[in-house]
């Protein structure tokens, strides 16, 4: 008798352990607080950082960068360029397969190349592939890139995260912008539910290549842009991952057990843009005294609760090719001189607007509204919520109605080029690119096209140093600050990064 009693209680509790070994593990899922709203999921249309870093779970490249922004080969295996520089040949990865099952081969890059340097798609990183003649299959596994003319920076554009593999079934079966609705490419998530304005949640892609990753089971994208919100879902739970975290809230979430705050360095350049068609900001002297009129400390010390340094270059320390001048000095009294002299002894009014809607923008706006004051600018200001973007900033220079933008930009590519090109030279003025200001330097275009045809590196350093330096007399903007990038997470989570553009490295990220 008391054997069987034995003998049932072993059943019992195998029948136990058998339950229990095959109840479901809790999914390990993530969300991420981010400050703005997506604009597309379609990164070849994507000028902003956040929509491309968000697409990054679903999508690659033939190149990237890694957390530290260190090129590193994705789907290529490695490439080599002719002696002109003009031809690319670029070895593929075998065995990648696309969330659509069919495979990563040499005519997906020809798919995704002739779309974007096709104008008549109207992309917005078509300024960024428009040097690309023409692309060739050689053979399933290998593609053959050629360029209008020699472009030493072109592996680090390759690595621009906009440069994405989207797979060619889906571009022929959505055409247009339908495209950013149904992503299809070869990264470690798959969509599972997008509202641009709302979320971005993605779910873990059982067929990636890369074996054991990724670790998490999804992600929740969150557009949060209210600042202490964002910090209230960290500390209830509601998410495992904010960024940027308010400079105000720094020290009381350091003091939170569970939490970790993160300060790191940044490329991400804040500035205000002139337009520079316009009186009267076609006017050197003009733009010369906004300058002297904003102390840059105090902006960052007001703004930023000290987490950003004043603005001593066109573009930031961190940018290879980047040269340093020193910030322009807080001189009032200057800025009043060079008013007169300009013509405007009583100041003038004008428009400030915003890229940006979120709470530390609000600030800025704020502060340089003061600031103008005291030199007699009176000036009203605006924050752009995402979808006011195109409509107010797309424009010709006659239909143009921008007087002065306060925006920012981090170089994806890790180079000069990209921090400066697109944003300055005379071929990057809006709609084309993100020269609103419409700033035209001879000098500029120039010596930035001699110094992309050598890869001599003093050579193109001195080239680049010449156009900075006209670029910094001139003043088409008000370098502000460079910030750092501050996040927080909650202390399990491990391998989630943010990179020197503010971008995201997430794809070994797990808890634990």
């Amino acid at each position: 008798m008391k054997h069987l009693k034995a003998a049932a209680l072993t059943f019992a509790l195998a029948g136990a352990l058998t339950t229990f070994a095959s109840a479901p593990a809790a999914a390990k899922e993530i969300t991420v607080g981010i400050a703005s709203t997506f604009t597309t999921m379609d990164p070849y249309d994507a000028g902003d950082t956040l929509s491309q870093t968000a697409a990054k779970s679903m999508y690659e490249g033939l190149f990237g960068l890694d957390k530290d922004m260190k090129l590193k080969n994705v789907l290529a295996e490695g490439y080599e360029v002719s002696d002109d520089g003009l031809v690319y040949t670029v070895k593929l990865r075998k065995g990648v397969m696309f969330h659509d099952d069919t495979e990563f081969q040499a005519g997906a890059v020809k798919a995704n190349f002739d779309r974007v340097t096709n104008k008549a798609n109207a992309l917005r990183r078509y300024s960024l592939y428009n040097n690309i003649a023409k692309t060739e299959v050689v053979d399933p596994y290998t593609v053959r890139i050629t360029l209008h003319k020699p472009f030493s920076a072109f592996i680090n554009q390759l690595a621009h995260p906009a440069g994405v593999m989207i797979c060619p079934k889906a571009l022929e079966k959505y055409p247009g912008k339908q495209i950013a609705f149904h992503p299809c490419g070869t990264g470690p998530y798959t969509m599972a539910e997008y509202n641009p304005s709302e979320i971005l949640h993605v779910v873990k892609n059982p067929n990636y290549w890369q074996k054991g990753l990724p670790k998490l089971d999804g992600i929740t994208f969150k557009p949060v842009p209210e600042n202490s919100t964002r910090v209230a879902m960290l500390r209830t739970g509601e998410a495992q991952f904010i960024f940027p975290v308010p400079p105000e809230q720094v020290k009381t979430l350091e003091g939170e057990p569970g939490i970790d705050v993160t300060v790191s360095p940044s490329i991400i350049e804040r500035y205000v843009a002139f337009n520079t068609k316009m009186k009267p900001f076609d006017n050197p002297k003009v733009r010369q005294a906004l300058n002297y009129a904003i102390n840059k400390a105090a902006l960052a010390k007001v703004a930023f609760n000290g987490f950003a340094m004043p603005a001593t270059g066109i573009a930031p320390e961190g940018v290879d090719y980047a040269t340093q001048f020193g910030a322009w000095p807080y001189d009032p009294k200057k800025a009043r001189e060079l008013l007169k002299e300009a013509g405007y002894p009583n100041g003038f009014t004008a428009t400030l607007w915003s890229l940006y809607n979120h709470t530390t923008a609000q600030k800025v706006i704020q502060f340089l509204q003061q600031q103008f004051a005291q030199v007699g600018v009176k000036v009203s200001v605006m924050a752009m919520e995402s979808g006011q973007r195109t409509a107010y900033l797309l424009h010709k220079p006659e239909e143009a109605k921008l007087n002065m933008l306060y925006a920012g930009w981090s170089s994806s590519t890790g180079e000069l080029d990209w921090a400066v090109r697109p944003l300055l030279a005379t071929e990057s003025w809006a709609p084309v690119a993100g020269n609103y200001g419409f700033y035209s330097n001879p000098v500029l275009d120039q010596n930035f096209a001699d110094a992309l045809k050598t890869t001599d590196r003093a050579k193109k350093q001195a080239l680049y140093d010449a156009a900075q330096k006209t670029t910094w007399d001139e003043a088409p903007w008000i370098p502000l600050v460079v910030e750092q990038n501050v996040s927080a997470k909650v202390k399990n989570l491990k391998n989630f990064f943010i990179q020197l553009d503010a971008g995201m490295d997430y794809l070994n990220a797990e808890l634990e």
